[in-house]
């Protein structure tokens, strides 16, 4: 039996279906269950594809990419909002 609390049903299926995806799911998990230093090795991954995709297609892709940022962050708020 552990210490820990049980999470609760939502998160538990979220999880789920994200680790079934074939290569996010083998991220998210490394991210979410392993060593610190891998939480930091995937934002610098996605620093790097950002700056690669603005080499490559120029504005479009920085455009594109703030776009990206901003509604995350709206659904990281409302995640905060809702508890």
């Amino acid at each position: 039996m552990s210490l820990a609390p049980e999470p609760p049903r939502q998160r538990m299926l979220t999880r789920h279906i994200t680790y079934r995806i074939p290569v996010i799911g083998r991220m998210a998990r490394e991210v979410v269950e392993g060593d610190v230093d891998n939480a930091y090795a995937a934002i610098i991954a996605v620093v790097s594809l950002v700056a690669i995709a603005v080499l490559t297609f120029g504005f479009p892709a920085l455009v594109i990419s703030a776009l990206i940022a901003a509604a995350v962050m709206f659904l990281f708020l409302l995640r905060i909002t809702l508890g």
